[in-house]
């Protein structure tokens, strides 16, 4: 059987005539259209199941008729329980990072405006985003953009990180520059951990050590950054990430930035009209990459004031040298 036969015949049963049916159904059909597809579904039963004047359902009608009442009598209902509990219900596709570090931030300040919110969270590659995007397994993502997307996926940045190295607190490289002059004949021999080299990431630093003529090939090849940090903190090597806002690094490790870089745009991506509960999560995130982006520049602006504030209070090599020879005894002369 058909199941929209039914579905008409369920219509022509309900509103006795299919004069009535058709000033009833959810979508529009022409009475002519009815009665056919009514003819139809009688034809392939073998049986008559209505009289048409004066209406009245034959014995077949009748069994027909209650063994289709439950099921099409509940479909309105269904699809409200149905689209309110999506109403309710977030997808969110991001890197484990993301998931951990920033998104019970983000999460938690939608819980009062979202109070009956269901959340389902996918920790996906960057490589993943865009067939999880099309596949409809979730709303909005929290990605990297990077290349060409297909134009079905609309994104918009929320940050732009620039890339870091990690090293030892106690590390005689402060800087990146340092580091470059260790190198031998172009290629820095110092222990690297990095992740693998599909990922963006080391993609992005190695074309920029290539631009300033060097080589750095990692020793150490791990799935994510936190191990690039636990290894850095075991005294590994060095680590090539990212400067992530509002992720504190332990006081073993020391940040040495790296200027003339490549940054990692971080964004949303979504493809459609977004639900509102989605864009609920897309203002919330806006105001954290706000409040994240005023707080590492408030921080930097700190850094910058202590270490000013350190020159000043100490006292130049000059200066240390004229105190000592001012405090020298003066030398004996001869008789």
């Amino acid at each position: 059987m058909n199941v929209h036969h039914l579905e008409l015949f369920y219509y022509v049963a309900k509103y006795e005539g299919i004069t009535n049916a058709a000033n009833n159904m959810p979508y529009g059909i022409m009475q002519p259209a009815i009665s056919g597809q009514i003819k139809t579904l009688e034809e392939s039963l073998g049986v008559t199941l209505f009289n048409r004047r004066p209406f009245y359902l034959t014995p077949a009608g009748e069994d027909l008729y209650d063994s289709i009442y439950k099921f099409f009598s509940r479909l309105d209902s269904v699809a409200s329980r149905i689209r309110g509990e999506e109403r309710h219900h977030l997808r969110l596709a991001a890197a484990a990072a993301v998931l951990t570090d920033h998104l019970p931030v983000v999460l938690k300040s939608m819980q009062k405006q979202f109070s009956g919110m269901r959340l389902t969270l996918r920790d996906v590659r960057t490589v993943e985003i865009e067939s999880v995007l099309q596949r409809r397994d979730a709303d909005i993502a929290v990605a990297l953009l990077q290349g060409k997307l297909p134009a079905s996926i609309q994104t918009e940045t929320l940050l732009e990180l620039p890339l870091v190295i990690l090293g030892p607190a106690d590390s005689p490289y402060s800087t990146f520059a340092a580091l470059a002059k260790s190198a031998d004949y172009g290629e820095i021999k110092l222990p690297l951990i990095s992740l693998p080299p599909r990922e963006t990431l080391p993609q992005m630093f190695q074309s920029g050590l290539e631009k300033q003529g060097l080589m750095w090939v990692p020793q150490m090849e791990v799935s994510s950054f936190e191990l690039i940090q636990t290894y850095v903190a075991g005294g590994f090597g060095y680590g090539i990430t990212v400067d992530n806002p509002g992720v504190e690094i332990p006081t073993s490790i020391r940040r040495i930035r790296l200027k003339d870089f490549p940054t990692m745009r971080i964004g949303l991506l979504h493809t459609g009209k977004l639900k509102p509960i989605a864009e609920g999560f897309a203002i919330a995130a806006r105001q954290y990459a706000r409040e994240l982006k005023k707080a590492a520049k408030a921080k930097r602006a700190a850094a910058k004031a202590k270490a000013k504030a350190t020159s000043k209070t100490a006292p130049s090599k000059r200066k240390v040298a004229t105190a000592k020879k001012k405090s020298a005894p003066a030398k004996k002369t001869g008789a």
